[in-house]
């Protein structure tokens, strides 16, 4: 069955750096857009950044551009966020999703709180 499943979240300090990695199966991973997601307490799910089928440049929120990184590989079937600076409003529950046409799939989030 089609799998996504986050890890790299933790606790890190103001300034900090942390890398998330989400490992894809049951599905044709080079086919699908891949993404991450986030939703802080209390607010909506938001779009943080997004990578084409071909790993061509990313696109981000203007909140994360220059701090995070998007990417992917597709051998391995999985998607990465580097993400450095990381500010306490970066803190929230990060999602990876597969989409392909009107089909998408997540995963069950993985939390990253930034915190002194």
């Amino acid at each position: 069955q089609v799998q996504l499943v986050e890890s790299g979240g933790g606790l890190v300090e103001p300034g900090g750096s942390l890398r998330l990695s989400c490992a894809a199966s049951g599905f044709t991973f080079s086919s699908y857009v891949m993404s991450w997601h986030r939703q802080a307490p209390g607010k909506e799910r938001e779009s943080v950044a997004s990578i084409s089928t071909l790993s061509y440049a990313g696109n981000y929120a203007d909140s994360v551009k220059g701090r995070f990184t998007i990417s992917r590989d597709n051998a391995k079937n999985s998607q990465y966020l580097q993400m450095n600076s990381l500010k306490p409003e970066d803190t929230a529950v990060y999602y990876c999703k597969a989409t392909r046409g009107s089909i998408s799939y997540w995963g069950q989030g993985t939390q990253v709180t930034v915190s002194s």
